[in-house]
């Protein structure tokens, strides 16, 4: 069979096509390291009380009369982007608040993990689910730690040391405030 040049013209052309469609399929299935995995939150223990000499106290905004603080020595950032800290609430009349909370840059969101008691125990909340950070002129603490202290420009700190060293600078270098 002889091709002539329109049906040779044609057969190079189909080949082309039939390897460029080929080659798409295979860029579109991903490798093994390029899936995307589904995000898994590590086993989570609760740490002790807080102890005055441990908290680091943060601002959140002119428009509250409490103060707050960071249990320094409870801060952590785990392998799962979750930032992790005691937090501390104390109104000017001397009541406080006390919970174990976790927080995810990543999808500027937070969890209560758990409330602390007068008596150091921890007692854990009937809903525990993670919850959208707002930033909110009421209860604005979280948005505060999110925006000024953990996640500067929506990115996680490295180690709980640099998280530590922007509480007691009143701020990141990163964050949106400097």
């Amino acid at each position: 069979m002889r091709l002539n040049q329109s049906h040779l013209a044609r057969y190079i052309i189909f080949a082309g096509l039939l390897g460029w469609f080929g080659m798409c399929a295979a860029l579109a299935e991903p490798d093994e390291e390029d899936e995307v995995r589904t995000w898994q939150e590590v086993t989570v223990q609760l740490p002790p009380a807080p102890l005055q000499e441990n908290l680091v106290s943060f601002y959140v905004s002119a428009a509250t009369d409490n103060d707050f603080y960071i249990d320094g020595t409870t801060l952590m950032v785990g392998a799962d982007g979750v930032v992790r800290y005691v937090l501390v609430v104390r109104a000017p009349g001397g009541a406080s608040n006390v919970s174990f909370e976790g927080m995810r840059c990543a999808t500027r969101e937070r969890r209560l993990y758990a409330s602390g008691r007068p008596d150091g125990s921890w007692v854990k909340p009937r809903n525990s689910d993670w919850r959208r950070i707002l930033d909110v002129p009421a209860n604005r603490q979280h948005a505060a730690l999110f925006l000024d202290y953990f996640c500067p420009a929506g990115v996680i700190v490295g180690d709980a040391d640099e998280a530590r060293s922007a509480l007691r600078r009143g701020g990141h270098s990163n964050s949106r405030r400097y």
